[in-house]
């Protein structure tokens, strides 16, 4: 009879039981790693989730994940020596050859402060302290990278850069890890090696969260800042469209009245009409000029021409200009100079403005009692203080009185004109001056706005501020140099019939011969039948342009010395400039300024008869 044994069958069983024990470990260690890295990922995704709903600085967004990893690690491993380089690797300035990162993160442990942590590099053998700001030279983070078990694992994106480094000191194993095998120690490096992967994915989606929230909030405030200009441009749209209505409505209306049927007003009433018309008008320029200063300001275009300022008479001819609208509401009208001021440097016409923008304001706001102007002296400076007793502004108005287009809510209530614009054009040219406007007031106790300007400025900057450009809102008074006979010719070429109407009336009474074309073919006709002394040359005609006209001129023997004065609403910083590159000799800016055109023409017409 056979016998079989059953001892194979035995150390079969007894076999099994070392494999299946084995098998639980590897599963329990696998679990224990992947509970980790569960871990680690949710609370990285917990904060990148606050990330989104949030918005970060860069800097302390990053430290938060650093510490997150550094701390999950810390939990899972149980072990507080854990650190984080920084984000780069940069050149070191005491060994430019060297290359080496610094430790910025390290766990959170009590024991950190009371007992230093150590990496150890087993091939070079040395040790390397781990703590804040130390610094570690790359060749000693790529050897602790490839020892095994490596200490060190590098945060890298997708393209191979190195955002940091994930570090652990290797330290004496405690009694109560003494159990841990080779296998644990790798699985433990698996566990690092992931860990650094999560570290560095959850850094590149803040990166891009990061990114996406700056561009919402350039998106954002692109808004707000259209929102604003959209609001900015009603206001400026409703302030001016009040603004030119209302002395339109004078303008019309009177005009109206004076050509209605069967009215006939006496001398004195026809000569408030047309008094009233001529103060619409002119608030009509201050406005348009209101609205160029502060635009060539705004782009920088605006320029001074400074020069020595008589400040006694300055501003006295200030006075004098506002001393009937002073009159008319039984104001007292006050002027202190300091005896020691006599002159000053500054561009004498935007002095004037600035000056008048600031009285004009004090005579608004004052009903009852006076307003003035101090001028005294303090160090280099020129101090002009415009005062008055009237009502005073609030501090909260104070703090935007300067704003273009801002306007006190109770002037606008109480129906008081004005664009909003005086005060910033008044504080941009003091600043383009070297100086600047200061105000204090309190309501119902009046105001005191100081214009402060610097005694001395560099003479003849700039190229604003000449006779006859641009118009400044101020018409000239100019004493004709000689009285003209009946036979000196002037040829008017204007394409406008009411513009051509005024001057040719108004030089026929000086006494001049007028004789007017409004187009280009009829000036060549013209000038072959006239010998004019001066030519006035409107630029957009119907069939040329007049600037052309004028080089067409200048090329031909019989014309080339006829002088020619541009009339043109061409106002713009640059156009008096272009206009005389062409060959002009002179220009005067629409509305005409009367005065100044009798002037010119005076001037050319009397040097073409000396000829």
């Amino acid at each position: 009879m056979q016998q079989y044994s059953s001892l194979p069958d035995q150390n079969s069983l007894i076999d099994a039981t070392p494999k299946l024990l084995t098998t639980i470990e590897q599963l329990r260690a696998q679990l224990w790693l992947e509970s980790g890295l569960n871990q680690l990922q949710s609370r990285l995704n917990d904060y990148l989730l606050s990330a989104c709903n949030t918005v970060p600085q860069p800097g302390a967004a990053q430290a938060e994940v650093f510490q997150t990893v550094l701390n999950e690690i810390n939990n899972t491993v149980n072990r507080s020596n854990l650190a984080l380089t920084d984000f780069a690797v940069g050149i070191a300035l005491f060994q430019p050859q060297e290359t080496f990162a610094t430790v910025c993160y390290i766990s959170h442990s009590p024991s950190l402060n009371s007992q230093p942590l150590f990496l150890e590099v087993l091939t070079a053998e040395k040790k390397l302290l781990l703590k804040l700001q130390e610094v570690i030279e790359l060749e000693d983070l790529q050897q602790l990278e490839n020892q095994q078990p490596p200490s060190a694992w590098r945060l890298a994106d997708d393209f191979g850069s190195v955002i940091g480094w994930l570090l652990m000191a290797v330290a004496p194993l405690s009694s109560a890890h003494e159990s841990l095998v080779e296998s644990q120690a790798q699985l433990r490096s698996q566990f690092m090696a992931r860990s650094a992967n999560h570290c560095t994915t959850a850094l590149l989606q803040l990166k891009h969260i990061l990114s996406w929230q700056q561009r919402y909030q350039l998106l954002s405030n692109s808004n707000q800042d259209l929102e604003r200009t959209n609001q900015l441009k009603n206001q400026f749209l409703a302030n001016t469209s009040h603004e030119i209505r209302t002395p339109l409505s004078s303008i019309i209306g009177f005009t109206h009245l004076l050509l209605a049927p069967g009215f006939e007003p006496t001398k004195e009433r026809q000569q408030e009409y047309l008094s009233i018309i001529q103060s619409s008008g002119k608030h009509l320029l201050a406005l348009i000029n209101d609205i160029l200063d502060l635009s060539k300001i705004e782009a920088n275009q605006l320029e001074v021409q400074c020069e020595i300022v008589d400040v006694p008479l300055l501003c006295m001819n200030v006075l004098t200009l506002v001393k009937e609208k002073a009159a008319n509401k039984g104001l007292k009208l006050c002027l202190e100079i300091e005896p020691d001021i006599t002159t000053l440097v500054a561009d004498p016409l935007r002095l004037k403005q600035m000056l008048l923008n600031l009285i004009f304001n004090a005579l608004k706001f004052t009903n009852e009692g006076s307003v003035g102007l101090r001028v005294a002296c303090k160090g280099v400076f020129v101090h002009f203080t415009v005062w008055d007793t009237g009502t005073g502004i609030s501090q909260e108005d104070q703090v935007q009185l300067f704003q273009p287009y801002f306007q006190i809510g109770k002037a606008v209530a109480d129906g008081i004109e004005g664009t909003g614009l005086g005060l910033a054009v008044t504080r941009k040219l003091a600043q383009i001056h070297g100086g600047s406007v200061t105000v204090e007031s309190e309501v119902n106790h009046g105001s005191r706005f100081t214009l402060v300007l610097p005694l001395k400025q560099e003479v003849g900057v700039g190229g604003a501020g000449k006779a006859g450009e641009a118009g400044e809102g101020e018409f000239s008074s100019f004493p004709l140099p000689f009285t003209p006979s009946s036979s000196v010719e002037i040829l008017l070429v204007e394409n406008d019939l009411p513009n051509a109407g005024l001057m040719q009336i108004y030089l026929r009474k000086l006494g001049y011969q007028v004789t007017w074309v409004k187009k280009a073919t009829e000036m060549w006709e013209a000038l072959t039948q006239l010998n004019p002394a001066v030519i006035l040359m409107d630029v957009y005609l119907a069939d040329d342009n007049g600037l052309n006209l004028v080089q067409q001129l200048r090329k031909h023997q019989q014309y080339r010395t006829i002088p020619v004065i541009i009339q043109t609403a061409m106002a713009m910083k640059g156009d008096r400039e272009t206009c005389l590159a062409a060959g002009v000799n002179d220009y005067i800016s629409k509305p005409i300024d009367l005065p100044l055109l009798a002037s010119l023409v005076a001037k050319y017409s009397k040097a073409t008869k000396l000829r």
